[in-house]
């Protein structure tokens, strides 16, 4: 027997089908309807009618075996056998994060396939895996940003069942879990979740249209949606955190902020389960509320994604001064990135055309990730191109030295570890041909206003644009590839054996620089990075000692208070 629940408070009437029967369902005051069916079992299809309407999936549907538009399933969560009794995450402040794309990570691009390569990840010294959504989506590729039916994990990947042994899996290697959830938007195909209630409102309009409904008339029972969906992928998928994605985007005017509620839900959920969990938001607001604790006025959100420090190292490394990039470009940005979060902190901004942000105060270097590459960095570019693509090793070099001895929890995009050739492209599989035309023309579009030509951007729409997005696992053993990846594993090594490279202290980071001569020097505790981005080998003044932990070139030489290094080279010394 399974008890059927569903909100849908204008419905005059609503039918359950589970197969060819058809059973009313009973209204409640709250706008709840609810039907029990004795026959229904695990693995039994379902949908529900509003007002003899068409059948459509349950908002909540726990598994859409055939798509966004086909029946929901039923799924028993507690038939699955866990492994993980006694699991404990590391430390989110000891973390290496690693943001994985599970449909492109592998050939076969599945939950499955996955697990043979955490080996990989465990040698590497990650500790937390970040998956990009896998919330149910059209078509069977996709980044997975515009998800509809966000209970259920998406058809392509494998089924549910799959995607806890992928987490079993994880834990079984001491590696933590953390899931990319989309609480902001849906998707525009297979978008019924509006037809049940006022999930949306038109009090505020987002680049995706009507603004879901966190503080309107409703929306009591919206925040619980999404409050439920937290907790469900934690405690029934054993995730060990979640990534909210662009929480700027989330409109609410409430005394308490939907974050503020999540944030207090998840602690709540953490000490029944007895098992640490963390919220990571990605917000360019630069506001520190975002990550202060609730007792002192803020959110209480674990962690935030740092962009001031990605696009100042992003614009030092590249020289691209384009788009938003044109805020960022000197050595002192990134230096102040290092030393204080935020290169934003309420200076004014010639790309958004007024004051940003505010000073991040005796905050933490924990409470931000930092990273050179992401998903969002990578592929919203014309082409997709990686760092890889468009720098020198020896500067990919400097830019993961930067990373791993930051203050920052550091974090990886798949292939970045090896200097991937494979891009990372924009691709969809919408099967409604005019949508599927609107995105193809609309990407097209986009980069023609920057001097692209649109026959040069990949459509979106085409099966070749996901596959070439795929990673070639056969680079791991070729060069500059193996390279790469030794060198990202002696980093991550580096930071695990000197505690100053993981307290968090941003007031201790301590920066000099030449914009002329362009060489930065970042001290933490006994340990300095030098780096060289000149065009010329040159002498760099140094504090530290002659203990050399690194060094990216062979062609280094100390000298009294001095190392002379090679262009678009970094060395790490340590105090002796």
């Amino acid at each position: 027997m399974h008890t059927f629940t569903v909100w849908s408070p204008k419905a005059r009437q609503v039918a359950l089908q589970i197969g060819d029967r058809s059973y009313a369902m009973e209204h409640r005051d709250d706008g709840w309807w609810t039907r029990k069916v004795e026959e229904a079992k695990p693995g039994a299809d379902y949908q529900y009618s509003l007002d003899e309407g068409k059948a459509l999936p349950d908002p909540r549907s726990p598994w859409q075996p055939f798509g966004i538009d086909g029946p929901s399933r039923l799924v028993d969560h507690s038939r699955f056998r866990w492994t993980d009794v006694n699991w404990q995450p590391k430390p989110l402040s000891s973390a290496i994060i690693y943001e994985m794309h599970v449909g492109t990570f592998t050939p076969a691009g599945t939950f499955k396939s996955a697990i043979e390569c955490l080996d990989y990840l465990v040698d590497l010294g990650i500790t937390h895996v970040e998956l990009m959504p896998v919330a149910e989506f059209s078509g069977s590729w996709g980044w997975g940003y515009d998800g509809v039916d966000i209970y259920a994990p998406h058809h392509a990947y494998g089924p549910p069942d799959d995607l806890k042994a992928f987490v079993n899996a994880c834990h079984s290697k001491s590696l933590a879990v953390l899931l990319d959830v989309v609480y902001n938007h849906f998707g525009p195909a297979g978008n019924y979740i509006g037809e049940f209630g006022p999930y949306f409102t038109k009090a505020y309009h987002t680049p995706w249209g009507d603004a879901v409904n966190f503080d309107s008339a409703g929306s009591q029972e919206v925040r619980g949606f999404f409050i439920e969906n937290a907790r469900m992928w934690l405690r029934d998928y054993h995730f060990d955190g979640l990534r909210l994605d662009a929480v700027h985007a989330l409109v609410d005017k409430s005394a308490i902020h939907f974050l503020e509620q999540l944030s207090y839900e998840i602690d709540a959920l953490a000490a029944h389960l007895g098992r640490h969990l963390v919220l990571i938001a990605e917000s360019d607001l630069n506001d520190p509320r975002m990550v202060t604790s609730r007792d002192a006025g803020g959110y209480g959100i674990d962690a935030q994604w740092s962009d001031d420090f990605h696009h100042a190292l992003h614009a030092i490394v590249t020289g691209e001064s384009n788009g938003y990039y044109e805020d960022f470009g000197t050595f002192q940005h990134l230096a102040k990135a290092l030393r204080q979060g935020y290169v934003y902190d309420g200076l004014y901004s010639a790309h958004r055309k007024r004051s940003h942000g505010r000073p991040v105060g005796r905050l933490s270097g924990h409470h931000l990730l930092g990273y050179s590459q992401t998903h969002d960095q990578v592929g919203n570019r014309a082409q997709g191109e990686r760092l890889s693509q468009l720098i020198s090793t020896g500067r990919l070099k400097i830019a993961a030295a930067l990373v791993m001895t930051s203050p920052f929890i550091p974090m990886l995009f798949q292939g970045e570890e090896f200097g991937a050739s494979t891009p990372f492209l924009y691709f969809t599989q919408h099967q409604e041909q005019e949508l599927a035309n609107s995105v193809s023309e609309g990407r097209r579009s986009e980069f023609k206003a920057f001097g692209w030509n649109p026959e040069e951007i990949p459509d979106p729409q085409e099966a070749d644009t996901f596959e070439r997005s795929k990673l070639r696992w056969s680079e791991i053993h070729e060069e500059p590839h193996a390279s790469l990846l030794k060198w990202h594993k002696a980093l991550i090594q580096l930071r695990r054996e000197h505690s100053e490279l993981t307290d968090g202290r941003m007031d201790e980071v301590e920066t000099a620089f030449d914009e002329r001569a362009k060489w930065l020097r970042v001290r933490r505790g006994r340990v300095e990075v030098i780096c060289n981005l000149g065009t010329d080998r040159q002498a760099i003044p140094v504090t530290c000692g002659s203990g050399v932990l690194l060094v990216s070139e062979d062609t280094w030489q100390m000298r009294p208070g001095l190392i002379e290094l090679p262009a678009d080279s970094v060395a790490v010394l340590q105090d002796a």
